[in-house]
């Protein structure tokens, strides 16, 4: 007979079993995802429990890793996640009889969660609740929370598991960058002092990582008073075929689950691409090996918050200091196909002997095939002398490309940064390309802000912080006003610190948008899109997404006749003289190269 759990861990090193669905593709059983097994092949999934409990395995984990309502949505069997759950839990237990503990398994929602992505947090509570509360129910004798690599979704599982069950076991493992810069500070040793202060039994790492690399993770969390565990991936795999190859052996995996032993690890086992012939090579290794404490020294870290504000100041924009101090005015510039960027490099010189403050690089606008905002902004603040605002979609890139091109950005100095969503592929040059949306702008804009904290997007430390101006946009005129001020709330909660409006051709409903945005203490910068005729109004009107020109101004413009470009003029000067003592500047988006058009209103509205 098995003892109580938290009475076995005070008697030293527990085997935990290896990976599940790399057995159960080795077995040529690969359908996805492996839970489908617990009622397709149970044979199957009891086969592998017991070739790991044969090689050692004191503890096995259900095959429910992915047994969460929103991870199973993705495969159509979210109506069988009770089946999948209580399926797992009875195939586990007929293999572990009386001497092998089952550990209920629990992963991440597989979403991002608020405000990088679209889940709420509590939801992503009450989907863990509901998994937990069937793998508790059907008899598990402890959870693992594993492969956590958001601490904040660690938190939601290790809440739900308390209130499904507070008295139950936890093993809590979070993934951690293999990055030494970060083990290198106190970051991982704070993280494992919050997640213990949570109440769970365990705390560690699994997965991401090889065996070298988390025994570096597990020298950095050392803590006196934590139970620590460790499940190492098989290495770095190599993908062949559509399927992941890894090549550490079993020997290899041995000698560093020694390491992790005496350097403080209770629970030891492995993690993808690991099999039984692995954990019986570590049951091998670590027999009669004693768990030590090896204590690391560490670094402080360095963060925005311990510079001084002037400090903050000097790396930051010109642009950035300007706003709240003087009236300042932008230029939205026709980026062509291409290589050649004389024309953008023209305009931006007409911009700066107008005195403009900055100008505006689209990203790839309405999907179009052009060269990268960035690399263009470079251009023209190195060749031509004035700012840049530079918009970056969420639209083409994965979240590992964008925080590659902020970094990129802010190597060439760069530092403003208007954050959009962006147009769908299908609309633009290549309908067939596929549109990533990995985030929206909220998302994107939390990153930012996090790099300006010296955090990645997971909020793990990036070293050095960035020094970014974080703008966002809204649309005043939209036909949905209360959802477009619930999404600009959240941006602005999320780090946005200053608002560029779509273009306005109305007083009263810019009023309304003002009225909102004055609860959020954000300076607003107001989009001004002259007119050059009726037929381009009724084009802009009709044919792009946002833009909303009432009737009667299209009706002044098909009056004016031959002299519609100069009442478009009018139109914007006098808007902008009316709004010009409640905004913080104004965003030009002169048509076809007209950046005269843009000095004229401007002239004409501020003199």
């Amino acid at each position: 007979m098995k003892k109580p759990f938290r009475e076995r861990l005070k008697d030293g090193v527990i085997i935990c079993d290896g990976a599940m669905g790399t057995l159960l593709e080795l077995y040529e059983y690969a359908e996805k995802p492996p839970e489908i097994h617990n009622f397709k092949n149970p044979d199957i999934v009891e086969r592998a429990h017991s070739e790991y409990i044969q090689a050692g395995a004191e503890i096995i984990e259900t095959n429910t890793f992915s047994g969460n309502r929103m991870r199973l949505e993705a495969y159509h069997l979210d109506e069988r996640l009770e089946d999948i759950n209580r399926s797992g839990v009875e195939i586990a237990k007929r293999a572990a009889g009386d001497t092998v503990y089952v550990a209920g398994a629990v992963g991440p929602t597989g979403r991002l969660l608020e405000p990088l992505g679209k889940t709420k947090l509590s939801d992503a509570k009450e989907v863990f609740k509901e998994q937990i509360g069937i793998l508790v129910k059907s008899g598990v004798d402890l959870l693992i929370l594993e492969t956590f690599l958001d601490l904040n979704e660690l938190d939601a599982a290790i809440d739900a598991a308390k209130e499904v069950s507070p008295e139950i076991p936890i093993i809590a493992q979070k993934t951690f960058s293999e990055d030494g810069a970060i083990l290198a500070t106190e970051f991982p040793v704070e993280v494992v002092r919050h997640i213990k202060s949570k109440g769970v039994d365990v705390v560690g790492s699994n997965c991401t990582v090889g065996p070298q690399r988390m025994y570096g993770i597990i020298k950095s969390v050392y803590s006196e008073d934590v139970v620590l565990s460790a499940q190492p991936a098989a290495g770095i795999p190599t993908l062949v075929d559509g399927r992941s190859i890894y090549h550490a052996t079993p020997e290899y995996l041995a000698t560093y689950a020694k390491q992790l032993v005496e350097a403080g690890v209770t629970v030891v086992g492995a993690c993808c691409g690991s099999t039984p012939s692995h954990i019986r090579a570590i049951a091998e290794a670590v027999q009669g090996v004693k768990i030590d404490r090896i204590p690391i020294a560490v670094r402080s870290r360095t963060t925005v918050e311990e510079e001084t504000p002037e400090q903050v100041l000097h790396r930051r924009s010109e642009f950035s200091a300007k706003i709240g101090k003087k009236f300042v005015a932008t230029v939205e510039l026709d980026i062509p196909r291409g290589l050649d960027m004389s024309s953008v490099l023209e305009g931006a010189r007409f911009c700066k002997q107008h005195g403009f403050d900055a100008v505006n690089i689209t990203d790839g606008a309405r999907a179009r095939i052009r060269m990268s905002s960035i690399a263009i902004s470079h251009l023209v603040q190195s060749e031509v002398g004035i700012e840049a605002i530079t918009h970056l979609a969420t639209r083409d890139r994965n979240m590992i490309g964008l925080q590659a091109e902020l970094l990129g950005a802010h190597a060439l100095g760069v530092r403003n940064i208007l954050v959009i969503t962006g147009d769908p592929a299908k609309i633009g040059d290549l309908p067939q390309a596929q549109s990533v949306f990995d985030i929206d702008s909220v998302g994107l804009i939390k990153i930012v802000r996090n790099m300006n904290s010296g955090l990645d997007s997971m909020g793990n430390q990036s070293g050095e912080s960035s020094s970014f101006l974080i703008a966002c946009a809204a649309n005043p005129s939209t036909e949905n006003f209360d959802y477009e001020m619930e999404k600009l709330v959240r941006k602005v909660e999320s780090g946005a610190e200053v608002i560029f409006t779509q273009p306005i051709y109305e007083i009263d409903t810019f009023t309304k948008f003002l009225k909102v945005v004055e609860t959020l203490k954000v300076p607003v910068i107001a989009g001004i899109l002259p007119l050059r005729s009726h037929k381009h109004a009724e084009f802009l009107h009709h044919e792009i997404p946002g833009i909303n020109i009432p009737a009667k101004v299209r009706e002044r413009m098909f009056r004016a006749g031959d002299e519609a470009a100069k009442i478009g003029i009018e139109i914007s000067a006098k808007l902008l003289r009316e709004i010009k003592g409640a905004v913080a500047g104004a965003y030009f988006l002169p048509p076809f190269k007209k950046y005269e058009v843009a000095a004229r209103v401007m002239e004409d509205a501020l003199s």
